[in-house]
Protein backbone atom coordinates (compact mmCIF):
# COMPACT_ATOMS: atom_id res chain seq x y z
CA UNK A 1 0.00 0.00 0.00
CA UNK A 2 1.42 3.39 -1.01
CA UNK A 3 0.38 6.38 1.10
CA UNK A 4 1.01 10.06 0.41
CA UNK A 5 1.38 12.30 3.47
CA UNK A 6 0.33 15.81 2.44
CA UNK A 7 2.00 18.32 4.77
CA UNK A 8 0.58 21.85 4.56
CA UNK A 9 0.97 25.30 6.08
CA UNK A 10 -2.60 26.59 6.13
CA UNK A 11 -3.60 29.79 7.89
CA UNK A 12 -6.44 32.30 7.79
CA UNK A 13 -6.84 32.61 4.00
CA UNK A 14 -9.39 29.94 3.06
CA UNK A 15 -8.93 30.28 -0.70
CA UNK A 16 -5.14 30.01 -0.41
CA UNK A 17 -5.50 26.99 1.87
CA UNK A 18 -7.72 25.24 -0.64
CA UNK A 19 -5.29 25.94 -3.48
CA UNK A 20 -2.44 24.53 -1.41
CA UNK A 21 -4.29 21.38 -0.41
CA UNK A 22 -5.63 20.55 -3.85
CA UNK A 23 -2.20 21.17 -5.39
CA UNK A 24 -0.80 18.63 -2.91
CA UNK A 25 -3.54 16.17 -3.83
CA UNK A 26 -2.63 16.60 -7.50
CA UNK A 27 0.97 15.70 -6.67
CA UNK A 28 -0.22 12.68 -4.70
CA UNK A 29 -2.52 11.57 -7.50
CA UNK A 30 0.25 11.89 -10.08
CA UNK A 31 2.45 9.73 -7.85
CA UNK A 32 0.06 6.81 -8.24
CA UNK A 33 -0.53 6.29 -4.53
CA UNK A 34 -3.35 4.21 -3.12
CA UNK A 35 -4.28 6.79 -0.48
CA UNK A 36 -3.56 10.45 0.19
CA UNK A 37 -3.74 11.71 3.78
CA UNK A 38 -4.36 15.35 4.70
CA UNK A 39 -3.72 17.22 7.98
CA UNK A 40 -6.11 18.63 10.55
CA UNK A 41 -8.24 21.79 10.02
CA UNK A 42 -6.71 22.59 6.65
CA UNK A 43 -9.63 24.80 5.48
CA UNK A 44 -8.74 27.48 8.07
CA UNK A 45 -6.49 28.05 11.03
CA UNK A 46 -7.54 31.32 12.61
CA UNK A 47 -9.75 32.94 15.20
CA UNK A 48 -12.96 31.32 16.37
CA UNK A 49 -14.88 33.76 14.17
CA UNK A 50 -12.78 32.92 11.11
CA UNK A 51 -13.11 29.19 11.67
CA UNK A 52 -16.86 29.44 12.11
CA UNK A 53 -17.15 31.53 8.94
CA UNK A 54 -15.18 28.90 6.99
CA UNK A 55 -17.27 25.94 8.19
CA UNK A 56 -19.55 24.11 5.76
CA UNK A 57 -22.01 21.24 5.92
CA UNK A 58 -20.59 17.90 4.82
CA UNK A 59 -22.64 18.09 1.63
CA UNK A 60 -21.01 21.42 0.79
CA UNK A 61 -18.63 22.23 -2.09
CA UNK A 62 -15.38 21.64 -0.19
CA UNK A 63 -16.15 18.04 0.72
CA UNK A 64 -17.64 17.45 -2.72
CA UNK A 65 -14.40 18.60 -4.30
CA UNK A 66 -12.46 16.07 -2.22
CA UNK A 67 -14.80 13.37 -3.51
CA UNK A 68 -14.19 14.48 -7.09
CA UNK A 69 -10.41 14.33 -6.64
CA UNK A 70 -10.65 10.83 -5.17
CA UNK A 71 -12.71 9.67 -8.14
CA UNK A 72 -10.53 11.38 -10.75
CA UNK A 73 -7.36 9.83 -9.37
CA UNK A 74 -8.95 6.53 -8.36
CA UNK A 75 -7.33 6.84 -4.95
CA UNK A 76 -8.58 6.85 -1.41
CA UNK A 77 -8.43 10.18 0.39
CA UNK A 78 -8.32 10.61 4.11
CA UNK A 79 -9.36 14.24 4.19
CA UNK A 80 -7.58 15.11 7.41
CA UNK A 81 -10.21 17.17 9.14
CA UNK A 82 -12.62 19.73 7.77
CA UNK A 83 -14.75 22.32 9.53
CA UNK A 84 -18.23 20.82 9.66
CA UNK A 85 -21.21 23.11 10.19
CA UNK A 86 -24.22 21.26 11.62
CA UNK A 87 -27.00 23.63 12.59
CA UNK A 88 -25.41 26.20 14.88
CA UNK A 89 -22.55 23.89 15.92
CA UNK A 90 -19.11 23.46 14.35
CA UNK A 91 -17.26 20.14 14.54
CA UNK A 92 -13.64 19.26 13.75
CA UNK A 93 -14.52 16.35 11.48
CA UNK A 94 -12.44 13.73 9.71
CA UNK A 95 -13.65 12.42 6.34
CA UNK A 96 -12.67 9.31 4.37
CA UNK A 97 -13.38 8.72 0.67
CA UNK A 98 -12.93 5.58 -1.42
CA UNK A 99 -11.61 5.37 -4.99
CA UNK A 100 -15.09 6.00 -6.37
CA UNK A 101 -15.37 9.25 -4.44
CA UNK A 102 -17.87 7.87 -1.93
CA UNK A 103 -17.78 9.28 1.59
CA UNK A 104 -17.38 6.07 3.59
CA UNK A 105 -16.71 7.42 7.09
CA UNK A 106 -16.79 10.58 9.20
CA UNK A 107 -15.43 11.16 12.68
CA UNK A 108 -15.96 14.18 14.93
CA UNK A 109 -12.99 14.96 17.17
CA UNK A 110 -13.78 13.79 20.69
CA UNK A 111 -10.96 15.39 22.69
CA UNK A 112 -10.66 19.17 22.29
CA UNK A 113 -7.33 20.87 22.93
CA UNK A 114 -7.92 23.38 25.73
CA UNK A 115 -4.40 23.88 27.05
CA UNK A 116 -1.64 26.39 27.74
CA UNK A 117 1.48 24.99 26.08
CA UNK A 118 4.63 26.37 27.71
CA UNK A 119 6.09 29.24 25.73
CA UNK A 120 3.11 29.40 23.35
CA UNK A 121 -0.24 31.07 22.87
CA UNK A 122 -3.04 29.35 24.87
CA UNK A 123 -5.46 27.17 22.91
CA UNK A 124 -9.21 26.82 23.53
CA UNK A 125 -10.71 24.58 20.86
CA UNK A 126 -13.95 24.35 22.83
CA UNK A 127 -14.57 28.05 22.11
CA UNK A 128 -15.45 27.10 18.52
CA UNK A 129 -15.83 23.31 18.29
CA UNK A 130 -18.39 20.98 19.79
CA UNK A 131 -16.96 17.58 20.82
CA UNK A 132 -17.86 14.36 19.07
CA UNK A 133 -18.95 11.29 20.98
CA UNK A 134 -18.57 8.35 18.58
CA UNK A 135 -15.63 5.98 18.08
CA UNK A 136 -15.33 5.34 14.33
CA UNK A 137 -13.79 2.54 12.29
CA UNK A 138 -14.33 1.83 8.60
CA UNK A 139 -13.77 -1.14 6.32
CA UNK A 140 -11.49 -0.49 3.35
CA UNK A 141 -9.68 -2.56 0.73
CA UNK A 142 -6.62 -2.29 3.02
CA UNK A 143 -8.41 -3.62 6.09
CA UNK A 144 -10.28 -1.82 8.82
CA UNK A 145 -9.06 1.67 9.70
CA UNK A 146 -9.61 3.82 12.77
CA UNK A 147 -10.15 7.58 12.79
CA UNK A 148 -8.69 10.02 15.31
CA UNK A 149 -7.59 13.68 15.22
CA UNK A 150 -4.50 15.30 16.74
CA UNK A 151 -5.03 15.71 20.54
CA UNK A 152 -6.77 12.32 20.55
CA UNK A 153 -3.30 10.77 20.38
CA UNK A 154 -2.91 11.50 24.10
CA UNK A 155 -5.80 9.19 24.95
CA UNK A 156 -4.70 5.56 24.53
CA UNK A 157 -8.13 4.26 25.51
CA UNK A 158 -9.53 5.62 22.24
CA UNK A 159 -6.88 3.84 20.18
CA UNK A 160 -7.44 0.61 22.07
CA UNK A 161 -11.17 0.76 21.30
CA UNK A 162 -10.35 1.25 17.62
CA UNK A 163 -8.03 -1.76 17.59
CA UNK A 164 -10.46 -3.92 19.57
CA UNK A 165 -12.94 -2.92 16.85
CA UNK A 166 -10.61 -4.40 14.23
CA UNK A 167 -8.48 -1.46 13.10
CA UNK A 168 -5.04 -2.23 11.70
CA UNK A 169 -4.35 1.34 10.47
CA UNK A 170 -5.13 4.45 12.53
CA UNK A 171 -5.15 7.96 11.08
CA UNK A 172 -3.95 10.89 13.20
CA UNK A 173 -4.29 14.10 11.14
CA UNK A 174 -2.81 16.93 13.17
CA UNK A 175 -1.98 20.57 13.67
CA UNK A 176 0.32 19.72 16.58
CA UNK A 177 1.82 22.68 18.39
CA UNK A 178 5.60 23.06 18.14
CA UNK A 179 5.97 23.65 21.88
CA UNK A 180 4.64 20.18 22.68
CA UNK A 181 5.48 18.45 19.43
CA UNK A 182 9.24 18.74 19.80
CA UNK A 183 9.07 16.55 22.89
CA UNK A 184 5.87 14.52 22.51
CA UNK A 185 4.92 13.97 18.83
CA UNK A 186 7.29 11.13 18.01
CA UNK A 187 6.89 9.49 21.40
CA UNK A 188 3.08 9.52 21.32
CA UNK A 189 2.75 8.24 17.75
CA UNK A 190 5.29 5.46 18.31
CA UNK A 191 3.66 4.50 21.60
CA UNK A 192 0.21 4.19 20.03
CA UNK A 193 1.65 2.07 17.20
CA UNK A 194 3.59 -0.18 19.57
CA UNK A 195 0.89 -0.79 22.15
CA UNK A 196 -1.85 -1.34 19.56
CA UNK A 197 0.35 -3.11 17.00
CA UNK A 198 -1.05 -1.07 14.14
CA UNK A 199 0.15 1.33 11.50
CA UNK A 200 -0.23 5.00 12.45
CA UNK A 201 -0.59 7.46 9.56
CA UNK A 202 -0.18 11.07 10.69
CA UNK A 203 -0.30 13.93 8.18
CA UNK A 204 0.37 17.26 9.87
CA UNK A 205 0.37 21.02 9.50
CA UNK A 206 3.77 22.71 9.53
CA UNK A 207 4.98 26.24 10.16
CA UNK A 208 3.59 29.45 11.61
CA UNK A 209 0.20 31.06 11.25
CA UNK A 210 -1.78 33.80 12.95
CA UNK A 211 -1.52 37.57 13.47
CA UNK A 212 1.81 39.24 14.32
CA UNK A 213 2.56 39.00 18.00
CA UNK A 214 0.24 36.04 18.45
CA UNK A 215 1.69 33.64 15.93
CA UNK A 216 1.32 29.95 16.51
CA UNK A 217 3.72 27.36 15.17
CA UNK A 218 2.89 23.82 14.09
CA UNK A 219 5.45 21.07 14.45
CA UNK A 220 5.01 19.28 11.12
CA UNK A 221 6.98 16.02 10.92
CA UNK A 222 4.18 14.15 9.17
CA UNK A 223 4.99 10.48 9.51
CA UNK A 224 4.02 6.84 9.20
CA UNK A 225 4.88 4.48 12.05
CA UNK A 226 4.74 0.71 11.59
CA UNK A 227 3.30 -1.83 14.10
CA UNK A 228 6.74 -2.38 15.64
CA UNK A 229 7.05 1.35 16.35
CA UNK A 230 9.53 2.18 13.61
CA UNK A 231 9.17 5.47 11.74
CA UNK A 232 9.06 4.33 8.12
CA UNK A 233 8.50 7.77 6.57
CA UNK A 234 8.86 11.33 7.82
CA UNK A 235 8.28 14.65 6.07
CA UNK A 236 10.98 17.29 6.13
CA UNK A 237 10.18 20.88 7.06
CA UNK A 238 7.99 22.70 4.58
CA UNK A 239 4.95 22.07 2.44
CA UNK A 240 5.04 18.92 0.36
CA UNK A 241 4.17 15.28 -0.24
CA UNK A 242 5.99 12.34 1.35
CA UNK A 243 5.25 8.85 0.02
CA UNK A 244 5.39 5.83 2.30
CA UNK A 245 5.21 2.11 1.53
CA UNK A 246 3.17 0.06 4.02
CA UNK A 247 3.57 -3.71 4.19
CA UNK A 248 0.18 -4.58 5.62
CA UNK A 249 1.28 -8.12 6.43
CA UNK A 250 3.43 -6.66 9.20
CA UNK A 251 0.37 -6.20 11.41
CA UNK A 252 -0.41 -9.90 11.55
CA UNK A 253 3.26 -10.76 11.92
CA UNK A 254 3.80 -8.46 14.90
CA UNK A 255 0.57 -9.52 16.59
CA UNK A 256 1.48 -13.17 16.21
CA UNK A 257 5.08 -12.92 17.40
CA UNK A 258 4.23 -10.61 20.32
CA UNK A 259 0.59 -11.42 21.20
CA UNK A 260 0.08 -8.63 23.72
CA UNK A 261 -3.41 -7.85 22.43
CA UNK A 262 -4.47 -11.43 23.17
CA UNK A 263 -2.97 -11.20 26.66
CA UNK A 264 -5.25 -8.37 27.82
CA UNK A 265 -6.94 -9.10 31.17
CA UNK A 266 -8.77 -5.85 31.99
CA UNK A 267 -11.92 -6.31 29.92
CA UNK A 268 -12.97 -6.40 26.27
CA UNK A 269 -12.53 -2.67 25.62
CA UNK A 270 -9.12 -2.36 27.30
Amino acid sequence: MRVALCQSNCGEDVAANERQIFDLLDVAGNSGVDLAALPEVWPCQGSAQQVRAAAEALDGPRVQRLAEVALRNRMWIHGGSVLELDGDRVFNTSVLFDRAGRLVATYRKIHLFDADPPGGVPSRESFVFAPGDEVVTADTEFGRVGLTICYDVRFPELFRQLVVGGATIVFVPAAFRFETGKDHWDVLLRARAIEDQAFVVAAAQWGTWGPPGRERRNYGNSMVVDPWGRVVARATDGVGVTVAELDLAEVAGVRESLPALRHRRLGPSC
